[in-house]
């Protein structure tokens, strides 16, 4: 029978940790002297146990409503969070040791789940701070900045190990130093004092430590020159390179031997890889969940047009906006070479451009109109009609366009695994190809497009001019039909091969019923489960929809199936409702089709053409999602869960000029971190971030979000020097025009348009090569990468408007 123990509470928080000690018996019969001898003998047991050692892991990871981390105790690794590291020691100091009695009260915590939940139960109130009210008071948002493909894979494994070094400088003064880690080829060490050396200065090392272990003779001493120097905390931290290396060099060999040999004991230097993993899983999630979409030019006859574009499920309506009524690309009447020339002007002040568009249909032709901020002159009076004229379309969008270098050099990102590469893992990461390398060449520039139309900067653009605009000007802002050009491929980003089954091309007649309505069309490629159709004209489906799908060509070669009106359901449609992506719809019995096109397969696999998705250049597409991810300039962020919460501490941008990067680092009180105060703190306060993400699923458009953000330069502190608006709660033309008045009177105006998606799952296959590496000489901190990968839940790209807001309140 267990003896609940919750009514001596007082006596057995009064008495913990005195048991052994020489007062505990004469403590107890004072405090126990009104219980009976059995209480007595009880409790007397209860407290012996608390104080028995414990060698139990404890792992809260999903248990408690914070952030678990690992923990270390006397060699024994733990997962707690903040509040539990706190019970954990202060327990440890009363027991003396790590007991069953600290095990229970970490496992009890306040902010526990069970606790929590048990309390409600009762009727009591949970005495875990809600995230709320704690939002509300938190000013700091503290991030680490990571920068995607800016890891670098070294030759050769270093080993963690400090020995004594003596150091013969060039002027014959000799110091003492220990190393820090050590390789065949190169080795760092620290220095108390600092600025003694300088990279590129040479130094000779005598490894005095070796010589209590091994035989050296006194002129062992070898030649390094300094390659990098890192100050930390009052010490000179300094990386050197061996020159002057004889061939078969003793000593080389014999550090090689003796890392190989102590790698397990001593741990090798894992920095480079891990950095390198963290950024290639946030690289995974963030890439296929784009919403700008870059364009690859290319040179062509003495000028740049549009080549390969990146798509993701984000970013295809923009893709699509920029295609005429048979599905064409028209990006080359956007990116043409006026245009072009203004934006690497701008390109070269790091500055954007923003061009306003709208599709005139007629007799169902698409006719493409544009102006862009530079020709937009605020004295002329047609500009303003334009903009209204445009506003008022249903077609109307503002793109803002930048402009990049192609980093050619960044094409490949290989594993850094250093000289220990496992063969199994080379086919997943090739390097590119000589065709690859050849395509390259002749991209040198990506343009990304971002759609910034706002519903509250439209109204804004329609109410410019009440006047009727004079259509015979618009001629010169319209673009000639295309009738001749590069052909643009698509290229999906993609890190995981979603289909399931196997796709054949295959052109026939299809029909599509919905409602009593029938629209016609050919199929492009089927598979057993599904199909895509272009139809001759746009369809008034949406994704979800169940349709009733009939082939009349087929059903001329086939009386076994009845191929009339089957039911499929509407899986994707393209933004002019003209591409139907389907996939069977089963309630009850077996689908006709499925089994149709099964049979159809099976019978003619050698006849039919696989669609495999691949390029006329195989390994294309990888190369040139590396080459985008290593030039990108949009930052964005990492959403990851932490118990019942969500976290935000990863920031991610390769620009190092983005001007709201550095009010973020302005405004962080700790080194080498950003506050991520301006734009979460209002996401939080408002649980905006968390109702969007719960909303959200996996291939849902993002949820956009625009942020006014005013920050007072020549203030430190965060709440005073800050302010915080979303646009929709200034609901008036006025009180925008206000704020950023106010906003440049005071200091800086940003204006921040926000892009949260649901995160996709993460293709370990792509990840385990690092990962596998890294765990097996830090298993803990392997298992915490992959903990952290997988607890990501949501990406948020942001984007700085500003310039476009300040355009139409008349503030630029």
């Amino acid at each position: 029978m267990t003896t609940d123990f919750s009514k001596y509470k007082t006596v057995i928080n009064k008495l913990r940790g005195e048991v052994g000690k020489s007062a505990f018996e004469k403590k107890f019969i004072a405090t126990t002297k009104q219980l009976s001898k059995k209480e007595q003998f009880l409790l007397k047991m209860e407290l012996k146990r608390l104080g028995n050692i414990c060698t139990r892991s404890i792992d809260l990871r999903g248990l408690v409503d914070g952030n678990c981390k690992v923990y270390e105790h006397q060699g024994q690794s733990h997962f707690l969070d903040d509040v539990a590291i706190r019970v954990f020691e202060k327990n440890v100091a009363i027991y003396g040791n790590y007991t069953f009695g600290v095990y229970e009260a970490v496992k009890n915590t306040e902010n526990n789940f069970r606790v929590i939940y048990k309390n409600e139960q009762a009727g009591l109130k949970a005495t875990a701070p809600k995230p709320i009210k704690k939002n509300l008071e938190k000013t700091q948002y503290p991030a680490n900045l990571y920068q995607f493909n800016h890891y670098f894979d070294r030759c050769e494994e270093r080993m963690n190990f400090a020995i004594a070094l003596t150091l013969t400088l060039e002027n014959k003064k000799q110091i003492q130093a220990s190393s820090s880690d050590v390789s065949a080829w190169g080795c760092k060490f620290r220095l108390v004092k600092q600025q003694i050396l300088a990279v590129g200065d040479i130094v000779h090392i005598k490894f005095t430590g070796l010589e209590e272990e091994f035989q050296f003779g006194s002129t062992d001493v070898f030649t390094y020159r300094i390659k990098n120097s890192h100050q930390d905390a009052g010490t000179q931290l300094l990386g050197c390179q061996r020159i002057e290396v004889p061939e078969q060099d003793a000593f080389q060999r014999f550090l090689r031997d003796y890392i190989q040999g102590n790698k397990r004991r001593y741990k090798v230097n894992l920095d480079n890889s891990i950095q390198a993993l963290q950024s290639r899983g946030f690289e995974q999630f963030l890439l296929p969940k784009l919403s700008e979409l870059p364009v690859f030019l290319t040179q062509e006859a003495a000028k740049l047009v549009p080549r390969y574009v990146l798509t993701t499920n984000n970013n295809q309506p923009v893709y699509q906006y920029w295609q005429d009524e048979v599905g064409q690309s028209t990006l080359s009447s956007l990116l043409n070479e006026e245009r072009l020339a203004r934006l690497l002007l701008q390109s070269k002040h790091n500055k954007s451009l923003i061009v306003y568009s709208f599709i005139h249909q007629h007799q169902g032709k698409s006719f493409f109109y544009t102006l862009d901020e530079l020709q937009v002159d605020k004295k002329d009076k047609f500009h303003l009609d334009f903009l209204a004229f445009a506003a008022k379309k249903a077609s109307f969008a503002i793109t803002q366009l930048s402009c990049v270098d192609v980093a050619k050099d960044s094409a490949y990102s290989p594993f850094t695994l250093s000289n220990t590469r496992e063969l199994k893992y080379q086919y997943i990461n090739l390097p590119p190809s000589p065709e690859v390398l050849e395509c390259l060449t002749v991209l040198p520039k990506i343009v990304t497009l971002c759609d910034i139309t706002h519903a509250d900067v439209v109204k804004q653009y329609q109410q410019l001019t009440a006047n009727k605009i004079d259509t015979s000007l618009l001629k010169f802002f319209g673009h000639k039909r295309l009738t001749k050009q590069t052909p643009v491929d698509e290229i999906g980003i993609s890190y995981k091969n979603q289909r399931q089954e196997l796709r054949f091309i295959y052109n026939t007649d299809a029909v599509v019923e919905c409602n009593n309505v029938k629209w016609h069309g050919v199929s492009v490629d089927f598979s057993v489960s599904g199909l895509q159709i272009k139809l001759n004209e746009g369809a008034l489906l949406s994704v979800g929809d169940i349709v009733k799908l009939t082939f009349p060509k087929l059903q001329t070669i086939t009386s076994a199936f009845d191929l009339k009106s089957l039911p499929y359901e509407v899986v994707r449609i393209n933004k002019k409702k003209t591409v139907v992506n389907l996939r069977v719809s089963v309630k009850e019995h077996q689908h006709i089709g499925r089994a149709f096109f099964k049979l159809l397969i099976e019978k003619n696999k050698n006849k039919l053409t696989p669609d495999e998705y691949a390029m006329v250049t195989p390994g294309l597409s990888e190369a040139l999602r590396t080459s985008y991810a290593a030039s990108m300039t949009a930052p964005a962020l990492i959403v990851q869960t932490s118990g019942s919460r969500y976290k935000v501490e990863t920031l991610i941008c390769n620009d190092s000029d983005n001007a709201m990067l550095e009010q973020m680092q302005r405004l962080s009180e700790r080194k080498n971190f950003y506050n991520l105060y301006p734009l979460i703190n209002k996401l939080q306060t408002d649980n905006s971030l968390e109702q969007s993400l719960k909303a959200l699923l996996m291939n849902d458009k993002p949820a956009s979000k625009q942020l006014y953000i005013a920050i007072n330069t020549n203030s430190d502190n965060v709440e005073s020097s800050v302010e915080l608006m979303l646009e929709s709660d200034l609901d008036t033309p006025e009180l925008k025009q206000f704020f950023i008045k106010r906003a440049r009177n005071r200091g800086e105006f940003y204006c921040i348009q926000l892009k949260i998606s649901r995160a996709n799952e993460p293709d370990m296959e792509f990840l385990n090569a690092e990962l596998s590496y890294i765990g097996s000489y830090a298993i803990h901190r392997g298992k915490q990468i992959e903990q952290d990968i997988w607890s990501v839940a949501g990406v948020i790209q942001f984007f700085d408007v500003t310039n476009e807001v300040l355009l139409i309140n008349g503030e630029s």
